[in-house]
């Protein structure tokens, strides 16, 4: 291949973010497809066979908890890796971009924390669900804004993404710090012993996947047993994983450990693992929910949360950033397609359910109250921040760059 053929192919590559979006958007609308099929099951003469399988036990775990523990352990490796990536080579490299998505966050996450808990004062039960509504579904908030096509700049996307990926960072903090279980120090100790293994590895310059790997699924037997969730084995493995190869260079993919794992994670994580974790924890049987769970503190609080106070502090830390000059506006992006965009974080599927199951482990009422509140605020929010996005992109079309 000649000079000029071999320079051409490298321009019309699509960058590593691309391809991110690309897959998270096309992940998501497989995800909503795959939710979608558990409530028909859930709700049909298919329910009881639903529920007995997931339930099944596959060696020392339950079905649902090889899906939840281990399974998703492939999900949480993936966000580490992309906070890692952009956090020191990519959209979130310098702190001008950190800015607008960083308060966008923050104010994303603190809202719906206290909507939530407005809802449920005097509730103490209640209560240890206040992060359910903080979380955004990057899948399935890219998903709805893939639909509008041409109608929203491609930089709402990166913003949108960007965003999310900072949310993803809080909530692993959160499920970290607020909602692990009784601790084993012996196995915590082995987990610390094993974390200085990949540090060592990362430092001697280890460029091979393979030991990184075998540490890692070590540690997440280790994590497992020491009480903290398993799937943050995951998110510590990411950050172990080197970004630079031998030569200290960040931008050769065919080199860079952490660029070859992501990229092979993409396409089963958007298109296997997260359609199998919606599929094994959205199956609500409507039928089998009390009134007073369905339209209790908790789903009422969790859907507030969700449409009224994602939407509230996303766009009001965002007016506050534009207004004060800490940031600047996406390119091309109007006060009404930062709205929309707003509403569309208040899709918080994958990570809210998460962590409903961590607050409400021994409590399948308050679950079933979760995936209900979560499932009503995200509708509402994708639908809504759908419409305003496509009414303030009517009659024309943005360049996708």
């Amino acid at each position: 291949m000649s000079d000029v053929a071999v320079t051409r192919a490298r321009v019309r590559k699509p960058s590593l973010f691309r391809s991110f979006l690309d897959h998270s958007a096309s992940g998501g609308l497989v995800l909503m497809l795959a939710s979608a099929l558990a409530l028909l099951v859930a709700n049909s003469g298919l329910a009881g066979g639903y529920h007995a399988a997931l339930q099944a036990h596959v060696g020392p775990l339950s079905l649902l908890h090889w899906i939840n523990d281990a399974l998703m352990a492939l999900f949480f490796l993936m966000v580490g890796l992309e906070i890692k990536r952009e956090m020191l080579d990519g959209q979130l490299a310098t702190w001008r971009r950190r800015v607008l998505p960083g308060i966008a966050a923050l104010g994303g996450m603190a809202v719906p924390a206290l909507v939530y808990v407005a809802f449920n004062l005097g509730d103490a039960d209640a209560l240890r669900g206040w992060a359910v509504p903080a979380a955004t579904d990057i899948a399935f908030a890219l998903g709805v804004l893939s639909l509008l096509g041409s109608r929203v700049p491609a930089s709402l996307k990166v913003f949108l993404a960007a965003l999310a990926i900072l949310d993803d960072l809080c909530a692993v903090l959160i499920i970290a710090v607020f909602y692990t279980a009784e601790l084993s120090l012996p196995m915590l100790g082995a987990s610390a012993i094993v974390v200085a293994l990949l540090v060592g590895l990362n430092r001697a310059g280890v460029t091979r996947l393979w030991p990184y790997l075998a540490l890692g699924a070590v540690l997440w037997v280790l994590v497992l047993k020491s009480g903290v969730h398993a799937t943050l084995a995951g998110v510590v493995l990411a950050l172990a994983i080197p970004l630079r190869n031998r030569a200290g260079m960040a931008d050769d993919m065919a080199i860079s450990p952490l660029h070859r794992l992501e990229h092979a994670l993409h396409i089963p994580v958007a298109f296997v693992v997260l359609p199998i974790f919606g599929f094994a924890n959205a199956g609500v049987s409507f039928g089998g929910v009390a009134p007073e769970v369905a339209m209790g503190s908790v789903s009422v609080g969790v859907a507030a949360g969700l449409f009224l106070g994602k939407q509230l502090g996303v766009f009001g830390g965002t007016w506050l950033a534009l207004r004060t000059g800490l940031a600047v506006p996406p390119v091309g992006a109007t006060t009404l397609q930062l709205y929309g965009t707003a509403l569309l974080c208040g899709i918080g599927f994958t990570m809210s359910l998460f962590i409903g199951l961590l607050a409400f482990p021994t409590h399948p009422e308050m679950q079933d109250a979760v995936k209900i509140g979560v499932m009503v605020g995200s509708v509402l929010s994708g639908v809504l921040g759908a419409g305003v996005l496509a009414w303030a992109g009517r009659g024309r079309r943005v360049a996708i760059a």
